[in-house]
């Protein structure tokens, strides 16, 4: 995948908090462009044999392919999930300008 494609990465977090501690992080390191903060998700999977239902927090967080190993490693590092969701989705088509302002980090 080139460098310079943009992702569309979503993270799941217990509460506001840790949610907000993540995408300031991640802003402010430069490791994501944009992150939205979307309260009020209500995650059912299945976790260590069982059934969970909980409510989270959802991260929609923008970067480019090329900081993507750097943003999970961070991520992982101060998640407090044992295993935190992250996936990514390659942008293909959004209007030209708000692409372009997520390749240059913000600038």
């Amino acid at each position: 995948m080139p460098a310079n494609t943009v992702l569309m990465c979503f993270c799941t977090c217990p509460d506001e908090r840790s949610a907000r501690v993540l995408a300031e992080a991640l802003v402010g390191e430069r490791l994501a462009t944009c992150i939205n903060q979307l309260p009020g998700v209500r995650s059912i999977y299945r976790w260590q044999g069982k059934v969970c239902s909980d409510h989270e927090v959802l991260l929609l967080i923008k970067t480019s392919a090329a900081c993507f190993e750097a943003l999970s490693a961070r991520l992982l590092e101060l998640h407090p999930y044992d295993l935190p969701e992250l996936i990514a989705i390659p942008l293909e088509l959004g209007h030209p300008a708000y692409l372009a302002w997520l390749r240059s980090g913000g600038e």
